[in-house]
């Protein structure tokens, strides 16, 4: 029940058993004991040393007439002192919520009366607020949820461990998931091993040359999109044609992507261009910086670098503004998707 903090049992030193513990956990032995104790109406001091949880918990006291024996403290007066605290709590939180009610009484009515509220768009600000939100939404899902992940070098240990107490219930539920990733996730441990421990569910998972930004759909009701690049600001859009709209650019991608379990997605054209190379090479024909680039492809800006000084190999090009020419001259990107 309790740990250190190396993983082991907290052990109490005068016996075997685990101890302390919770009187709703009682240990066999402390229960064999009660019971004769409550049958005989006391209980040897020496014998209660095999668990001492009877006299932490208050279940037996001292005998007045005799220091070597305890006396049982009657099952309903035990009962009767714990569930007190308990009936007090829920009184104070009766009280609460009927003050809370009371409070907020006026401005449900000021809202009832309003037809110009609008709850179809909420910002989120801060992580807290926004992980409350999307905890809230995935609670409630019942259908299907989509969303587009792009790489993030932040995805750390505890990202993963959010992430998987996030969907797991979903898809305990049979919640189907489709997740869509950048091909660069295809080289990553952490998003390997993330999709490694949900693959018995009914999940799908597929990458793509580019994502535009991260989305969250639950149900095709309620949507979750970022609104700073620091991803401390969310909106959560309720207003149908938007969620709508949403679906349908995730489901256009969704239909160009790769499954992820097809292997490498990464094939090269009879001119020596892969298709990552392709990519980068549109971009900037578009005019984006290598940051922007490597951001929108799910990359390192390393790594672009090394694609461009490849695809500059490749053309001949000796400068970055003849590149973009030679580019937009070659012909490589009018070839089809």
């Amino acid at each position: 029940m309790f740990r250190t903090l190396g993983g082991g049992d907290l052990v109490a030193n005068r016996t075997k058993a685990t101890h302390p513990h919770a009187v709703t956990q009682l240990c066999e032995e402390g229960g064999r004991l009660y019971a004769n104790a409550l049958r005989t109406g006391r209980a040897a001091r020496v014998d209660a040393e095999s668990a001492p949880c009877l006299v932490d918990l208050a279940l037996l006291v001292p005998d007045p007439d005799d220091a070597d024996w305890l006396r049982p403290v009657p099952p309903s007066v035990a009962l009767a002192q714990r569930l007190h605290p308990i009936e007090q709590e829920i009184n104070e939180r009766r009280r609460l919520s009927v003050e809370l009610a009371d409070v907020f009484e006026p401005f449900l009515a000021l809202s009832a009366q309003s037809a110009t509220t609008d709850h179809s768009i909420t910002v989120l600000e801060g992580a807290a607020r926004i992980n409350e939100a999307l905890n809230l939404a995935t609670g409630q899902c019942r259908s299907e949820m989509l969303t587009i992940q792009p790489s993030d070098d932040r995805f750390s240990e505890r990202s993963l461990a959010l992430g998987l107490e996030r969907d797991r219930p979903m898809i305990e539920r049979g919640v189907r998931i489709r997740t869509l990733y950048q091909h660069t996730a295809r080289h990553s441990p952490e998003k390997l091993g993330y999709v490694a421990q949900l693959a018995n569910g009914k999940v799908e998972y597929r990458t793509i040359a580019e994502v535009v930004e991260r989305l969250i759909v639950c149900d095709a009701t309620v949507a979750f999109i970022p609104a700073r690049d620091d991803q401390q600001v969310a909106l959560e859009l309720r207003h149908p044609g938007l969620v709508r709209y949403l679906v349908k650019v995730f489901e256009f991608m969704w239909a160009r992507a790769v499954p992820l379990s097809a292997g490498a997605p990464y094939e090269t054209d009879p001119g020596g261009i892969t298709d990552i190379q392709y990519s980068i090479a549109k971009l900037l024909v578009e005019g984006h910086v290598d940051e922007a680039i490597a951001r929108r492809l799910g990359m390192n800006v390393r790594t672009c670098r090394a694609h461009i000084a490849k695809l500059a190999a490749i053309l001949g090009s000796g400068s970055r503004a003849q590149l973009g020419f030679l580019i937009a001259q070659s012909g490589i990107l009018e070839r089809e998707d």
